[in-house]
């Protein structure tokens, strides 16, 4: 059973940084693509970040692009999320997914993530 568990969120000042983590466990992670995605109140849920199994490739949103990074670490089972620059525009419930096929790159599109974490709530005043 795959499970996926977020943490690091918390509230911070505009201009601040926080970094999330997410630990993976139940499949062999290095066979996967990660991603971090984002719900805002009133908002759906929109793509933030991914990475490939390898960490080679990775693509960002243009909103965090510059202020955000992704990395993983397949030793761990965990991929991280540094966000730097924050700002109040960030706030939101921040959700780490998994592909749902190995080797695959699915990069902004939702539906190709299987799993997903319970989300960390991260809030950033101004």
């Amino acid at each position: 059973q795959v499970q996926l568990v977020e943490s690091g969120g918390g509230l911070v000042q505009a201009g601040g940084s926080l970094r999330l983590s997410c630990a993976a466990s139940g499949r062999t992670f290095s066979m996967y693509a990660m991603a971090w995605f984002r719900q805002a109140p009133g908002k759906e849920r929109e793509f933030v970040a991914s990475i490939s199994w390898s960490g080679a490739n990775k693509n960002y949103a243009d909103s965090v692009k510059g202020r955000f990074t992704i990395s993983r670490d397949n030793a761990k089972n965990t991929v991280y999320l540094q966000m730097n620059s924050l700002k109040p525009e960030d706030t939101a419930v921040y959700y780490c997914a998994q592909a749902g096929s190995s080797y695959d790159f699915p990069g902004v599109t939702q539906y190709k993530y299987a799993y997903w974490g319970q989300g960390t709530q991260v809030t950033v005043s101004s």
